[in-house]
């Protein structure tokens, strides 16, 4: 496939540096790229910063269907990069402004994107690589994945912003076997665990994922979003309100709807806009 333009904003970070986030947009597909060689995509203040743009970004664009996200050379990401921690997390303080005005950011851009976001996952998936791939809607991964949160070697607990992620994605139990014991999981057992969605031989990855995008961009793109909307909406436990329920409906009268519903009346595959 045949990458089109880059959809990386430009942060105003020294391009010199080791790690990076690359984004390319191939049609109405966004890939998102974490990069940092020799270090298994470990992720910089930099990097974290980088993120919050770049799906700040796509999430006003709306000619966007479907978002990839995935790490280079053989990793997902070994989590924040701990080589960092003596300056941005010296003490109390410090440590607060990493946590909630760093990282939680990044995440929270992740989580309100209204396009479908895809986790490609293989080799490492810990830390803060977890975190980001628990907030996409789907997580697919090779079998030679491992997933896993081993913090509790590292003296500290898991912030409340990344925390949350992770526990509406696995529940408590799994969250707390991860925080407590610091495993490492197999991917087979991340699936069983209800980490991921599906797990594929690694030489299948790409084509995996590929199929997963091409049928969530043969979908209405409205739909696609109204339905991460109102499941988000529902997590909370509250009932819908009235003008919830009248927005909600509104689809009824939308372009894509009506798209839809004649495509599938003719026998013809429709052609739908987002309208």
């Amino acid at each position: 496939m045949q990458s089109a333009d880059t959809c990386s904003p430009d942060s105003g970070q020294d391009r010199s540096e080791a790690g990076r986030v690359r984004c390319r947009r191939d049609g109405g597909l966004a890939r998102v790229v974490l990069s940092h060689p020799g270090r298994m995509n470990a992720i910089t203040v930099a990097m974290w910063r980088e993120l919050t743009a770049v799906f700040e970004q796509l999430a006003a664009d709306d000619t966007v269907r479907c978002v990839v996200i995935g790490g280079e050379g053989g990793h997902f990401a070994a989590g924040a990069d701990i080589r960092e921690f003596p300056h941005w997390r010296a003490d109390g303080a410090g440590v607060m402004h990493y946590h909630r005005q760093i990282l939680a950011p990044a995440l929270r851009a992740i989580e309100r994107c209204p396009h479908p976001v895809v986790a490609r996952i293989d080799g490492v998936c810990v830390g803060g690589g977890l975190e980001i791939a628990s907030l996409c809607d789907l997580r697919i991964a090779g079998r030679s994945a491992r997933l896993g949160v081993p913090i509790n070697r590292l003296g500290f607990p898991m912030a409340p912003d990344e925390m949350a992620g992770l526990l509406r994605l696995a529940g408590r139990a799994t969250a707390m076997e991860l925080l407590l014991e610091g495993r490492i999981l197999d991917a087979a057992q991340a699936r069983d665990k209800g980490l991921l969605n599906r797990v594929v031989d690694d030489a299948g990855l790409d084509e995996e994922v590929r199929c997963c995008t091409q049928r969530i961009m043969a979908g209405a793109p409205l739909a696609a979003r109204l339905n991460k909307r109102i499941a988000a909406r529902l997590s909370t436990g509250e009932p819908l309100r009235e003008d919830e329920y009248q927005a909600f409906f509104s689809y009824a009268e939308s372009r894509d709807h009506r798209e839809g519903v004649r495509a599938f009346l003719a026998g013809e595959a429709p052609t739908f806009t987002g309208d």
